[in-house]
């Protein structure tokens, strides 16, 4: 399943006007602030879907039964782009677990080809529980599979969501070709990706654009 989050009006559409600005984007914490609202708008869609169960609750003059998450979801990103988008969902699955990727793209200088490195992964135990991954820019796909395998040594999750701010048509297929069951938000949807593996008109780097440029090696 796929959800474009921008597809009907909202303020989502706001703040991803912002995000794709060159202007605005000069901002870092502005471009941080509304990468962590498409987390935010993610997680209270997400929600809908989980199952609930009812306790109950002493208030001041009484007692109301109220409907909970029945259980607490595993929130996982790639280092260090997803870091913003995963603390958006952090900040409405406030009693969820963290599972974090190390991962990048090792680029050829010499012919601009480029493979995933995965460095490493910490992760609490998955077995039935729900996974939701944060990857700002879906282009490839590449990087989200080889983020999906490492993770599933960990256990067979319940459900699998990927919360992405721009997903690329192109990578949406290749993911759901693998492993067809997950379901996948984006903030929008763009259907060009240049040779080099970069979404146009996209955005630019999320990484850079939130932490500032690095030396590439």
């Amino acid at each position: 399943m796929i959800t474009n989050l921008s597809a009907q009006n909202s303020l989502v559409s706001n703040w991803m006007q912002e995000i794709r600005s060159v202007e605005v984007q000069k901002d870092k914490m502005r471009f941080r602030r509304n990468t962590e609202r498409i987390g935010e708008i993610a997680a209270y869609e997400i929600s809908k879907m989980l199952s609930f169960k009812e306790v109950e609750v002493v208030t001041p003059l009484g007692l109301k039964k109220q409907q909970v998450l029945e259980k607490q979801p595993v929130l996982a990103t790639i280092l260090r782009a997803g870091v913003p988008l995963h603390h958006g969902l952090l900040n409405y699955f406030d009693h969820a677990d963290a599972a974090f990727i190390a991962a990048y793209r090792k680029h050829n200088k010499n012919d601009g080809t480029f493979e995933i490195e995965q460095n490493y992964v910490t992760c609490p135990d998955l077995e039935g529980r729900i996974l939701i991954i944060a990857d700002p820019m879906l282009a490839t796909g590449a990087s989200l599979l080889l983020a999906i395998q490492g993770l599933l040594e960990f256990g067979r999750p319940e459900q699998i969501h990927i919360v992405t701010v721009i997903s690329c048509t192109e990578g949406l297929e290749t993911v759901l070709r693998k492993y067809p069951e997950v379901h996948i938000w984006a903030g929008d949807i763009d259907e060009e990706l240049t040779a080099k593996g970069y979404i146009v008109p996209g955005l630019g780097d999320a990484g850079d654009l939130a932490f500032g440029s690095k030396l590439q090696f």
